[in-house]
């Protein structure tokens, strides 16, 4: 698989802003990608599971244990980025069939050529709306929706409401699951709000994140895992403790929205920006 020279940083403009695609130091495989200076994604193309953001690992971790070892699933991405889980369930789960929505078309087309995936891998890449190409597919046609959405450094309005929720419960077959990757801090309104949204469809739901995070302490990524049927919380707190940088589940879902209710279209807002400075350190 061709790679890119390392030491060699790219800028382009892509339909969402400046588009860098960083090398990484440490892993002779390694790249970051950063849209208007905001890290975005991580992939090493020579070891396509190895996960470099924490909250990534987390994702991953319930891919892992929400079907058994190795076995393929029918993937939705929304939200594609340098597509580092799409490689990631290619390497662990050969043979899953994978679509990726992702709205930025230039930017797809730098990652096909500048970070290209085993091309034995079944993933399918659609520039599109992730809304609408959602509200366009047959039913229970998934058994995994992943929702990792921004624009620039926010999730848009409309991936943030009861509404569309629905339509991504609706693609999901009867024991499928949604994770979705929710972004805030400090005093959590927007996910408070965003689980109580995503639970008044599939109601059997937890959170995965950093102690901080959760405790509402600093800004950071909370990882929603949801569906119709009972989630394997165990095996995920066993994961999320033992990560490089531990992580806990919350499973009283109920106290953690505070009574607050569903979001619907008319009421929905986009995720909340960065604190200034988060991301200078890194990118």
């Amino acid at each position: 698989m061709a790679q890119r020279r390392r030491g060699e940083r790219r800028v382009e403009q892509v339909g969402s802003g400046v588009a860098e695609l960083v090398p990484d130091p440490d892993r002779p495989g390694g790249w970051t990608l950063l849209l208007d200076g905001t890290p975005q994604s991580h992939v090493d193309l020579s070891d396509p599971a190895h996960l470099e953001f924490e909250y990534i690992r987390r994702m991953a971790a319930a891919i892992d244990l929400l079907a058994p070892a190795g076995a393929p699933m029918r993937v939705l991405h929304l939200g594609g980025g340098a597509l580092t889980l799409p490689r990631y369930v290619a390497a662990t789960r050969p043979g899953s069939p994978q679509r990726v929505v992702e709205i930025d078309g230039p930017l797809v087309e730098l990652v096909r050529t500048a970070l290209p995936w085993d091309p034995r891998a079944k993933i399918r890449v659609r520039v599109a709306d992730a809304r609408e190409a959602v509200t366009g597919m047959r039913d229970g046609g998934y058994d995994l929706v992943i929702v990792d959405v921004f624009a620039g450094a926010r999730t848009p309005a409309h991936l943030a409401s009861v509404e569309f929720v629905r339509e991504v419960a609706r693609v999901l077959g009867p024991a499928g699951r949604l994770v979705a990757n929710v972004a805030d801090g400090p005093p959590l309104t927007y996910a408070r709000t965003q689980v109580a949204t995503i639970r008044a469809v599939l109601p059997e739901a937890c959170l995965i994140a950093d102690a901080a995070v959760l405790r509402g302490r600093r800004f950071g990524n909370l990882v929603v895992v949801a569906g119709r049927t009972p989630l394997p919380v165990a095996a995920l707190s066993r994961r999320a403790a033992g990560d490089w940088f531990p992580g806990r589940v919350e499973t009283d879902l109920a106290r953690f929205a505070g009574g607050r209710a569903a979001v619907t279209d008319a009421g929905a807002v986009p995720s909340p920006s960065p604190p200034d400075g988060l991301f200078s350190a890194r990118s």
